[in-house]
């Protein structure tokens, strides 16, 4: 299966996987899951950081490229599809992260591990 996974759901996998459902878990911590981590996730973390958000994360985003490394996640670009899927997306979602993950998940036919609801009206599949 091949999955990518929400900013909270890279951070828990790394720092508290107790915080993930048995399903996500499941899958990320299983060797047969590619799990894919968004460029757009590396951008929300350093953003967070850098603006007082997400202190606890610091050293997080200093060391990501190894973290991913060391989880067995594969990073995922940004490509110009991308950013033009996501910019044309409906609806009043704004969060630009999230948008960035649907569209992702809708161009590369990969599930979204998640625990956000707001997923649900975008036509991919999620997982929790």
């Amino acid at each position: 299966m091949r999955v990518l996974i929400d900013t909270h759901v890279l951070l828990w996998a790394d720092a508290e996987p107790g915080r993930l459902s048995a399903r996500a878990r499941s899958l990320v911590e299983s060797f047969s899951t590619e799990v894919f981590v968004s460029a757009a996730s590396a951008w929300e973390i350093a953003t967070k950081v850098r603006i007082g958000k997400l202190p606890q994360a610091a050293a997080f985003s200093a060391e990501m490229a190894r973290r991913l490394e060391m989880l067995g996640f594969s990073p995922l670009a940004v490509t110009l599809e991308h950013a033009l899927r996501a910019g044309q997306l409906p609806g009043p979602h704004k969060d630009p992260f999230d948008r960035m993950l649907i569209a992702q998940a809708q161009a590369e036919n990969l599930a979204l591990i998640s625990n956000e609801r707001v997923f649900d009206g975008y036509g991919i599949r999620r997982i929790w």
